[in-house]
C-alpha cells in the first residue's frame, strides 16, 4: 500500500531528555535542539494505551521467548502508536525517540510482530525463540544489503519455520539484522546453498535506550506552550467564523476523540453550545454513554437525533450489506437523522462546528476548514481542528483531563458504528470480542450467507466490505485460501426476496413515434403509489380503468413490473426510462431519510409513516427532489445478485 503524506510530521525528540517533543525544534525543558522522529507517512501518530503496549509485550514473548516483551517495552516510557499503509492494519511502535518495530495484522493468520533493529537490539540478549545464528564471516556479507545464505548459518532456534518473522543474531547474542525465514531452522543449518532468511533490516544501529521515564501529565505540561497556541488559533477561528456566518451555531459531537476536541474548543472560547449527536442506531452502548457524560458535565444542551429502529436492519433487504465502496447506511442512519434534526431544530440553517482533520484522509485533506454538505440542506460545517493530528488531539484532551470514549483503550484508533464496513478485520475482530452487539450482525451474516449459498470465507474474510474488492485483497485471500475471490463472492441460491432492481432488453425496436426500450422490474410494483410521483416526470399521468398499469408521458409501467419507453430519438428513450427507475425506486424503497423533503421548495413532498409522500397537485416538476438519495445512490443492480 503507498504511503501517503498529509500534513507535517510534528513529533520530534530530545535525545537529551528522552523527551517527546511537540511541533519545536528546540526542547521545551533544556532548550537543546530536537530532531524530528522518521515515521512512515502519512504520520497521523497517537499515544500507545495499556491495550497496545500489552498487545506489543505479548506478541514479542510468543515469538521470541518470555521477557522479550517487558524487555522491548519497559514501563514507564511513552509509547506512541504509528498507523502504516498495510493489507488491514499495520502500527509502527515508536519509544525512547525511534521506531522501533511493527505489529501488522495479516488476513488468515492474525497479528504479528515485526522488527527492527532497535527491537532486535533490545530483545538479542534474552531471545529464546525465533532467532538465527549467523556466522562471524557472512556478517558483513548482510549488511551490506544482502539476505543470509545457508552457509552463513551455524545456528537456529528449533521453532523457526519458513515464513516466520526472525531476528539475525551472533554466537554472543548481539543483533545484526532482522528478516522473514525462508527455510524451517533444520534445513537451514543443513544446507549448503540456498536462501536462509531475507533480510528486511540490517544497517548497524547503536543502542538507543534511555533510563529516563515520564508520565503522560509530565510529557503534555512540557509541551504545554504549543497546546496552548494550538487552542488560542482554533478559539479565534471559531469565533471569526461565527462572527461570519450569522447563524445558530452547534457542535456536531460523535462520541470520538476529534469532535471531543472540537466540543472541548468551543467551551475554551466561552460558549455552551448546543451539542447533536446522531444516534445511528448502530453505535456502541458506551459511545452513547460517554456522550451523555460528556454533555452534562460541561453544562451543555444535547440534541440527540435517533435513527429510525429499522433504518439499518429494516434497509438490508433493499441493499443488502454495507461495503466500503457501497456506504449506503451513512446515509440512512446518519445523513437522513442529521437532516431530520437540522429541519427541526434550525430551519433557517445552522453552522456545525465538526472533528475533521486533514490527516485522516486525502478526501479531508482537499476538503477546506469550512464546507457545505449537498447531502445535508442547511447545514455548513467548519473545523477548528482541521490542521491537527492525532497527537495534538490527545495531548489536548489529556492537558483538559477530560473523559474519553473507552474504545480507544480496547484497540480502536477511530470511533464509529460498531459493524462499519469501512474496519478493518483487526477492528471487527476487536469489537467482536468487546461488544454484545456484533452478535446481531454475526447472525444476519450467517442467514445471508444461508439464503443465497456463499462459501463461509465471505464472512471469516469479511469480504462483505466491498462490492469490488481491490486486486490486494484478492491477490492477498487468493495466497491464504487457494481460491479466486469471484469463488468465494459468487452467490449459488436466489433469495426468496430482495432488492428491486431493472433489466433492460437488448437493442431497440421501431416503433411509430421513433424507438421503444422495453425492461422488466425484479419483482410487481404498487403503480397507485407510483402515480404521485410520476407527476415528478410529466403532466400527463394515469392509471387504466382496470388498475393494471400507468402511463407517465410516452413511458408505461405495469402492475407486474413491466415497462415500456417510447420517444423520438434513442438517448431521450434510455434518459426517460433512466429517471422514471429512479423514481420507481424512491416510490419502493423510501428508507425515510427526508433528504428530498428538504430539497422540495414547494412542500409538494412530506414525511408520513416513516416514508415520503407526494401531494401531486403542488408539485411543479422542478425534478430539485432528485438528488442524492440513499435508495437511488446505494441500490443493488441486477449484477450485484
Amino acid at each position: 500500500m503507498p504511503a501517503v503524506r498529509l500534513g507535517k510530521n510534528h513529533l520530534r525528540w530530545c535525545d537529551d531528555c528522552n523527551l517527546p517533543v511537540l511541533e519545536t525544534k528546540t526542547c521545551p525543558v533544556c532548550g537543546k535542539p530536537s530532531r524530528e522522529v522518521d515515521l512512515t507517512p502519512p504520520g497521523d501518530v497517537r499515544p500507545a494505551f495499556q491495550h497496545d503496549i500489552d498487545m506489543i509485550r505479548e506478541l514479542a514473548d510468543k515469538q521470541y521467548g518470555p521477557g522479550c516483551g517487558i524487555a522491548m517495552i519497559p514501563d514507564g516510557h511513552p509509547v506512541f502508536m504509528n498507523k502504516a499503509p498495510s493489507l488491514d492494519r499495520m502500527d509502527e511502535f515508536i519509544i525512547d525517540g525511534r521506531t522501533i518495530g511493527s505489529i501488522r495484522y495479516d488476513l488468515g493468520s492474525g497479528w504479528k510482530l515485526i522488527n527492527r533493529i532497535q527491537s532486535a537490539i533490545r530483545i538479542a540478549p534474552i531471545v529464546s525463540k525465533g532467532f538465527v545464528v549467523i556466522d562471524d564471516s557472512a556478517i558483513k556479507f548482510v549488511q551490506d544489503s544482502k539476505n543470509l545464505m545457508a552457509p552463513g548459518v551455524i545456528d537456529a532456534s528449533p521453532d523457526v519455520k519458513s515464513g516466520d518473522e526472525v531476528i539475525i543474531i551472533t554466537s554472543d547474542r548481539k543483533a545484526i539484522a532482522t528478516g522473514v525465514a525462508r527455510m524451517d531452522a533444520a534445513e537451514m543449518i543443513a544446507a549448503d546453498k540456498g536462501l536462509a532468511v531475507k533480510t528486511k533490516h540490517y544497517k548497524p544501529e547503536e543502542p538507543c535506550i534511555s533510563d529516563k521515564t515520564y508520565t503522560w501529565d509530565e510529557v503534555v505540561n512540557a509541551n504545554e506552550r504549543i497546546i496552548l497556541e494550538r487552542i488560542d488559533e482554533a478559539v479565534g477561528f471559531i469565533h471569526k467564523t461565527i462572527e461570519k456566518y450569522e447563524k445558530p451555531a452547534i457542535v456536531s459531537f460523535s462520541g470520538g476523540k476529534d469532535s471531543l476536541a472540537t466540543l472541548l474548543l468551543t467551551v475554551d472560547a466561552g460558549l455552551k453550545l448546543p451539542v447533536l449527536f446522531v444516534n445511528t442506531g448502530l453505535e456502541f452502548d458506551e459511545t452513547v454513554e460517554h456522550v451523555h457524560e460528556v454533555t452534562e458535565k460541561y453544562g451543555l444542551e444535547l440534541i440527540e437525533e435517533t435513527a429510525p429502529t429499522d433504518a439499518f436492519f429494516g434497509n438490508l433487504v433493499h441493499f443488502g450489506p454495507p461495503a466500503k465502496d457501497f456506504r449506503w447506511c451513512c446515509k440512512t442512519n446518519k445523513l437522513g437523522p442529521t437532516v431530520g434534526a437540522i429541519m427541526k431544530n434550525f430551519p433557517d440553517g445552522v453552522l456545525s462546528f465538526i472533528g475533521q482533520r486533514k490527516y485522516e484522509s486525502e478526501a479531508r485533506h482537499d476538503k477546506g476548514r469550512i464546507w457545505v454538505n449537498p447531502w445535508t440542506p442547511g447545514q455548513t460545517g467548519a473545523s477548528p481542528i482541521q490542521n491537527w493530528n492525532a497527537l495534538h488531539v490527545w495531548f489536548y484532551i489529556f492537558y483538559k483531563k477530560a473523559p474519553y470514549n473507552i474504545w480507544y483503550t480496547r484497540g480502536l484508533d477511530r470511533i464509529g458504528c460498531f459493524l462499519c464496513p469501512a474496519s478493518d478485520l483487526s477492528e471487527l475482530e476487536i469489537v467482536a470480542g468487546n461488544s454484545s452487539r456484533y452478535d446481531q450482525w454475526e447472525k444476519y451474516l450467517d442467514k445471508y450467507i444461508d439464503d443465497r449459498g456463499l462459501p463461509k470465507e465471505w464472512k471469516d474474510f469479511a469480504l462483505w466490505r466491498w462490492k469490488n474488492a481491490p486486486q490486494s485483497i484478492r491477490e492477498e485471500v487468493n495466497k491464504v485460501t487457494g481460491k479466486d475471490i469471484k469463488d468465494l463472492t459468487r452467490q449459488t441460491k436466489a433469495p426468496e426476496k430482495g432488492p428491486l432492481f431493472m433489466s433492460v432488453q437488448e437493442g431497440y425496436s421501431p416503433c411509430v413515434i421513433g424507438y421503444s426500450i422495453e425492461a422488466a422490474l425484479s419483482r410487481p410494483v404498487d403503480i397507485d403509489r407510483l402515480e404521485g410521483f410520476g407527476h415528478i416526470l410529466g403532466s400527463k399521468v394515469a392509471i387504466d380503468e382496470s388498475g393494471q398499469w400507468l402511463t407517465i408521458n410516452n413511458m408505461t409501467v405495469y402492475r407486474e413490473g413491466s415497462i415500456i419507453s417510447k420517444a423520438n430519438v434513442e438517448n431521450d428513450a434510455r434518459m426517460n426510462i433512466d429517471k422514471l427507475f429512479e423514481i420507481i425506486i424512491r416510490s419502493e424503497q423510501c428508507v425515510g431519510c427526508s433528504l428530498c423533503v428538504a430539497r422540495c421548495e414547494q412542500k409538494a413532498l412530506y414525511m408520513k409513516d416513516g416514508r415520503v409522500e407526494i401531494d401531486a397537485d403542488e408539485c411543479i416538476r422542478c425534478q430539485e427532489c432528485l438528488g442524492p438519495c440513499p435508495a437511488v445512490n446505494f441500490r443493488q443492480t441486477d449484477s450485484e445478485l
